[in-house]
């Protein structure tokens, strides 16, 4: 009897030990960054590194999401099933557009637009280094963006400054993206609305040009993906300004990439470079801001040819519109998504040489630092840690397929940018 009661009080006290470690955090997570969860070791930098593995996945799978709801959207369009191959889209898109076009469809768009958040890679630096105070560090930005008036003077001094906004007078200099207003008859890069002095590609119920215009063109020139305007810009003018800065409420903006202590006033075109931070946060500081990339989806202008089989059937011509209206905006959508996996998958190289050296340095360093707690978390992190290759592979996996999806769609339509 009595050896039976120490039996039992042993078994107790065992059972409370595992109670009391577990309360005092010395056991590992029962889930780990394959469930979604970063909090492994306790340790500030060794966690923030899962939370920017975990943060890729769900961008990750959200990007792959996207994709595929747009092929569907397409795949419907042209009488499929939503969940068919990339490659039977784009033989179904081929069949529709060669019954109605000759010689193809005229596909033009400038890249999708991507831009890294400062304040995000910022705000990750002192939440994975501890030695960093909150508000006193700031990423810069390895590319342009807005900037204020006293950086624009600098940058108007190095003649870098560039102003995006309503151009002065309307009369666009360099880049004009939306409505040119043509009086006078001439060159247009876009969708030409009015008469055309040549050859037009698609003409409106009025008999007006309402495409392509292969001479010049007098009225309005759409011009979705930008050029040049010899006219009025009414639409959004990027241009180097004269001396005196950006006029009105344009914006300026500049490379910064060679500019130290230089505060972006929005989003960076380009890469974000993260704040000196401990080796193994500053693979977790560039994800955290890639990871958070917005790519916005460029605008797409397509003109075409009428073939035989279409020429005089205004009922089969305003059914090849109406689907080419529809899919230039699933076409964009898929240009913009394509755009972030493809940064995505770059970012997960970076992550994962990082696992290997930098993060698990920094771990061993832990363990052996002679903090019980720290140490035992440090543990649980070496045991996760493999698991990081087998998150970002699935990621890589799923990216990569989306792309290669996306490219036999632009493929199918001739869509080169």
């Amino acid at each position: 009897m009595a050896t039976g009661l120490a039996l039992g009080f042993g078994a107790t006290a065992l059972q409370g030990c595992d109670d009391l470690a577990e309360q005092c955090g010395l056991v590992c997570p029962e889930k780990g960054i394959i469930q979604g969860n970063a909090s492994i070791s306790g340790v500030a930098s060794i966690d923030a590194f899962f939370g920017a593995v975990v943060d890729f996945k769900a961008s990750a799978d959200a990007v792959t999401a996207g994709i595929r709801a747009e092929l569907d959207a397409i795949a419907v369009g042209v009488g499929l099933e939503p969940g068919a191959a990339a490659a039977d889209i784009k033989l179904a898109i081929e069949g529709k557009i060669s019954a109605a076009v000759d010689g193809g469809l005229k596909i033009e768009y400038q890249p999708a637009q991507c831009t890294a958040s400062v304040e995000i890679a910022a705000q990750a630096a002192a939440e994975c280094d501890v030695d960093v105070e909150p508000g006193s560090v700031e990423a810069s930005c390895e590319g342009s963006c807005a900037v204020d008036a006293e950086v624009a003077a600098m940058c108007e001094a190095e003649g870098t400054l560039k102003c995006e906004g309503t151009a002065p007078n309307l009369e666009c200099s360099g880049t004009c993206t939306g409505e040119c207003n043509l009086e006078v008859a001439a060159e247009c890069t876009g969708t030409c609305r009015g008469t055309c002095n040549g050859t037009c590609s698609v003409q409106d119920a009025s008999g007006n040009c309402a495409g392509a215009c292969e001479g010049t063109c007098e009225g309005s020139c759409e011009l979705s993906a930008g050029g040049s305007c010899s006219g009025s810009c009414e639409g959004s003018c990027e241009y180097t300004p004269a001396m005196g800065g950006c006029e009105g409420s344009a914006q300026a903006k500049c490379d910064v990439s060679a500019m130290a202590d230089v505060k972006c006033e929005g989003k960076c075109e380009g890469t974000v470079k993260p704040p000196e931070v401990k080796a193994e946060c500053e693979a977790t500081v560039e994800a955290k801001a890639e990871a958070n990339v917005e790519c916005t989806p460029p605008s797409v202008q397509i003109a075409w040819q009428w073939s035989a089989q279409l020429e005089g059937d205004a009922q089969g011509q305003a059914e090849f519109k109406a689907w080419i209206n529809t899919f230039k905006g699933q076409f964009s959508a898929l240009l913009g998504a394509t755009a972030k996996a493809e940064y995505l998958i770059k970012g997960i190289g970076k992550l994962s040489a990082a696992a290997n050296v930098a993060v698990k340095g920094g771990i061993e360093e832990v363990k052996a630092s002679g903090d019980l707690k720290a140490s035992i978390g440090a543990g649980c992190a070496l045991a996760v840690l493999g698991d990081v290759g087998t998150v970002l592979g699935d990621a890589t996996s799923s990216l990569q397929g989306s792309v290669s999806a996306s490219l036999e769609i632009s493929g199918a339509v001739g869509g080169g940018g």
